[in-house]
């Protein structure tokens, strides 16, 4: 099977170098187009299939490339490229392998390359009779298998940033379609990230989906009840929030995710 990717890059000495060491790597690839500005990616992506890999420069002649997925759903890992470092957690919460900082180097780019086939290889052995491949399935992988569950957020206060460690939150829970993160000791911070994707990005042992609102850290709860029709409510440590429930439904489920 002949593997197409896409080079999204608006220099075009930089282009043909970064392809140049693509088909070095992997000449049994084929790069299928070589693209230069927001508007010609999102065009190429809503008139092609879906790429098997998106090599992506964030900074572009005609913008950010983040506003790509603003106008086009776009389902292939991405490697992005970039000169600058600041927008290392942006690209992580899209279908990011890995994030290489210009100029490229042939061993960063060989490792994010190889860390994509472990992933891919492992998934195809696991959908082996499926004939479509899932793109996004694949980008999950590869931070599972990489260990790459979140580790941090990047809050900002006012004028300021700072950093907020996964270890210190007790739990996130969604209103008034905003998303927060609640530590330990209270305080809560905006996230902006919905749950389902914090869902994915979150290390299973650590977290649990208690409900459509809920996201609890292991160490947050101090213990739960039963109540009405089998559903469990849940004190938190430091009385944090006496008020999240988990279904009937996933009563089972949460008791052995407590019990591991």
């Amino acid at each position: 099977m002949i593997r197409k990717v896409i080079i999204v890059e608006d220099e075009m000495h930089s282009g043909q170098m970064l392809k140049d060491m693509v088909l070095q790597l992997r000449p049994e690839w084929e790069v299928h187009a070589m693209l230069q500005s927001i508007a010609e990616t999102v065009e190429w992506l809503s008139n092609n299939e879906e790429p098997f890999l998106i090599f992506l420069d964030i900074e572009l002649a005609d913008g950010n490339c983040f506003s790509i997925f603003e106008q086009v759903k776009v389902e292939s890992p991405i490697i992005f490229t970039t000169a600058y470092n600041e927008y290392a957690l942006k690209a992580f919460e899209l279908n990011s392998i890995d994030y290489l900082l210009k100029p490229i180097k042939e061993a960063d780019l060989k490792r994010a390359i190889e860390k994509f086939d472990r992933a891919l290889e492992l998934m195809e052995r696991e959908t082996a009779s499926s004939t479509k491949v899932d793109y996004q399935q694949i980008a999950r992988s590869i931070m599972s298998f990489d260990g790459g569950y979140r580790k941090r957020f990047l809050i900002s206060k006012r004028d300021s940033f700072f950093k907020l460690r996964i270890e210190d939150i007790a739990y996130f829970y969604f209103e008034a379609r905003v998303t927060f993160a609640v530590t330990f000791d209270g305080k809560q911070h905006i996230i902006n990230q919905p749950l389902d994707k914090l869902d994915e990005e979150l290390d299973p042992q650590i977290f649990f989906r208690a409900n459509r609102q809920t996201i609890i850290h292991v160490d947050a709860v101090d213990h739960f009840e039963t109540y009405f029709s089998g559903k469990l409510v849940l004190k938190l440590v430091n009385k944090l929030n006496d008020k999240i429930m988990i279904s009937r439904g996933k009563a089972g489920q949460f008791k052995d995710w407590m019990n591991q």
